[in-house]
Formats: structure tokens, C-alpha cells, sequence
């Protein structure tokens, strides 16, 4: 009989192997009774949703440096919220993130509920992120899936199921494995063991505390688990955007709409992204346009995109049909979301 995957084995690794993380209380603090913030626990949960950890950490040592408290981050502006998110991507996650902090305030008195089903009722928290903050924060056992854990739980069992179809039966094998005790410490091991030992190329099995009881290893199938379903080719759409420069140094920007890619994000304007050809459009201002001959190229989750960039510099006397100018001094291209921030870098090439 094949030896039974156990938690204790895991967390023992963690113990001397757990990732160092500006939101993470390490094992050893815990143990001398260190209690996580849940407020740290919930931002870096939502910032790391589809980015990575490397990304992800500057954003988080500047969010919690410029709002330190759930309530310094409810009583910010918008608009600076949305200017320090550019670059992470999946902009709605920053309108939830300010939508999220002013209902903990309002409702919740600035804590957040320890309650699995209220944590659930958060503006931008799902099934993953409740579970992750009851887990984290409250050290409630509840079963924590990522990526990592579906790959883990994928070769520990040897489960051949593609994904995404496998997601119930990875979760489910997940959920036995949850302890009792220290489940937050738990369910950051799995996911570290995923990141650091069991990775998708070349896992080393030789160093995981899991290597006797792994199924793939057994039958040596880990280097082709989790098996996935073929994604459909992603679609190219076709747009343009106008920079226009006024003489005093002054850039025209929009501010794009709450709803849709880049809701509440600046940007230049432009037209709308359609799949074929660039759909027509009037320019946002008077001017002699002047059309580069490089593209702004990005890829969006469900689709490539490129942008014609047309630019322009217009006296002062003329009023843009759409957007505002904004002062020389005030402008910094790292407010932009990445594709936009693209289209401006093509402008000083």
C-alpha cells in the first residue's frame, strides 16, 4: 500500500522553506502568536490574481506605504488608486479593490468579516479569494486553489482529466488534505511547493516532502501533468489612438469608462478595437495628424490588440472635441495602463 499524502509532512517543509513575502507572516512569527492582517492578506490576494509574485511585490510595498490601512485606502481618491494600479493589469480589480475597502468601512466598521459567506458578498471577491482570506487571515480550514495547488493536487493524485474539467475533482482531492490545524500556513505551503518544487518544467522531485505518496512520480507522468484542454487561437483586433501634444507641453487624455477594459483608466483618445480593420473615426481635435509607422501591440486575456498611433502638436487656441489637456508637470507616463504607456514609449522612439 502506497504511504498517504500528509499535511504534517507539508508543513514541516514550510517551515524551513517558506517564501519571504512583504504580506506574509512567516511560520516561525505565527508560532510566537503573530496574527495576519487581513488587510495585507486581502490586497495582495487580489493583486496577485492572474499576475505574478514578481510583479506584484513593488505594487504592494507602494499601496501599503501610501495607504497602510484598509480606511486610508476607502478615503482615497479614485483617480490616484487607478494611476498606482497601471501595470498590474485587469483594471476592474482596482475599482473592486476601492468599492471592497469603502464597504468594510461602511458595513463592517474598517474589519473585514471572518465570516466565509459575508467574505463572499465583498465587491471583487470570489470563491478563490474568500477561501484564501478565511484561510490566511483566520486560519479557518477551508480549501485554497490556485494554480500551483491544481498542479500539485494533479500529480499527487495522477489525474489525467484536462483542465479546466478537472478543476472539481482537483479541488475536491484538495479539500482532504485541508488540516484542522494551521490551515493558513497550509495553504501557503501548497501553493509554495507548487512554485518553487513542483513547477510546470523539470519539478524536483528529489527535494519535495511529498515524493513517496506522488501517483505521477510513481508512474512517471509528472512532467505531463496537469494535462489542459488546446486554447482557441486568440482573436486580433485593430484600432487607433491620438497624442496630441499641445505647444505648452500639455498631452490631450481621456479618461475611458468605468465599464470595460481599461474602466476608469487615462488614456489617449481614440477609436474603438474591432476584429478585420480599424474602425473609422473623427480625431479629437483639429490638427495635422501625422501616423507613425510602428504599432502598439498588446495582449489582452481574450484577444491581441494593435494600435495605429497617430500624433499631433496643436497651438493653444484649440479645443479637443473629446478629453482634457494635461499640464506637462503633471503628466507621467507611468500612470497609463501598459498599452497605452506603449503607444506614448512609440512616440520617443
Amino acid at each position: 500500500m502506497c504511504d498517504q499524502p500528509k499535511a504534517a509532512d507539508l508543513l514541516e517543509w514550510y517551515d524551513h522553506n517558506a517564501r519571504k513575502m512583504p504580506w506574509r507572516v512567516s511560520p516561525t512569527d505565527r508560532a510566537i502568536g503573530v496574527v495576519p492582517d487581513p488587510y495585507r492578506v486581502w490586497l495582495s490576494e487580489i493583486m496577485l490574481q492572474q499576475t505574478t509574485v514578481a510583479a506584484v511585490r513593488a505594487y504592494f510595498l507602494d499601496f501599503t506605504q501610501r495607504w497602510p490601512t484598509v480606511a486610508d485606502l476607502a478615503a482615497a481618491k479614485d483617480a490616484d488608486v487607478m494611476a498606482a494600479w497601471a501595470g498590474l493589469g485587469y483594471y476592474a480589480r482596482a475599482r473592486n479593490l476601492l468599492k471592497c475597502a469603502r464597504m468594510i468601512v461602511q458595513d463592517y466598521e474598517g474589519k473585514f468579516p471572518n465570516d466565509h459567506a459575508a467574505l463572499l458578498r465583498l465587491p471583487g471577491v470570489g470563491p478563490y479569494t474568500a477561501a484564501a482570506l478565511s484561510s490566511i487571515a483566520f486560519d479557518h480550514p477551508e480549501t485554497v486553489v490556485d494554480g500551483n495547488v491544481e498542479r500539485v493536487m494533479s500529480r499527487l493524485f495522477d489525474i489525467h482529466t484536462p483542465l479546466p474539467a478537472a478543476k472539481p475533482e482537483l479541488t475536491a482531492l484538495a479539500a482532504t488534505l485541508t488540516p484542522h490545524d494551521r490551515p493558513g500556513d497550509y495553504a501557503q505551503a501548497v501553493m509554495d511547493l507548487g512554485a518553487t518544487i513542483c513547477t510546470p518544467k523539470n519539478p524536483a522531485c528529489g527535494l519535495c516532502p511529498w515524493r513517496a505518496p506522488c501517483l505521477a512520480r510513481q508512474t512517471g507522468t509528472a512532467a505531463e501533468l496537469p494535462k489542459k484542454t488546446p486554447k482557441k487561437p486568440k482573436p486580433i483586433r485593430f484600432g487607433s489612438v491620438y497624442l496630441a501634444q499641445r505647444v505648452d507641453g500639455a498631452y490631450l487624455l481621456e479618461r475611458r469608462p468605468d465599464s470595460g477594459l481599461l474602466g476608469g483608466m487615462l488614456g489617449w483618445p481614440g477609436t474603438d478595437w474591432a476584429e478585420g480593420e480599424t474602425p473609422a473615426s473623427e480625431a479629437p481635435i483639429k490638427a495635422e495628424w501625422k501616423t507613425l509607422n510602428a504599432e502598439a501591440r498588446h495582449t489582452f486575456t481574450h484577444f491581441h490588440l494593435r494600435l495605429k498611433v497617430l500624433t499631433a502638436l496643436v497651438p493653444m487656441d484649440r479645443t479637443p472635441a473629446q478629453g482634457s489637456f494635461v499640464p506637462a508637470a503633471e503628466f507621467d507616463p507611468s500612470d497609463l495602463p501598459t498599452v497605452m504607456r506603449k503607444a506614448f514609449d512609440l512616440t520617443k522612439a
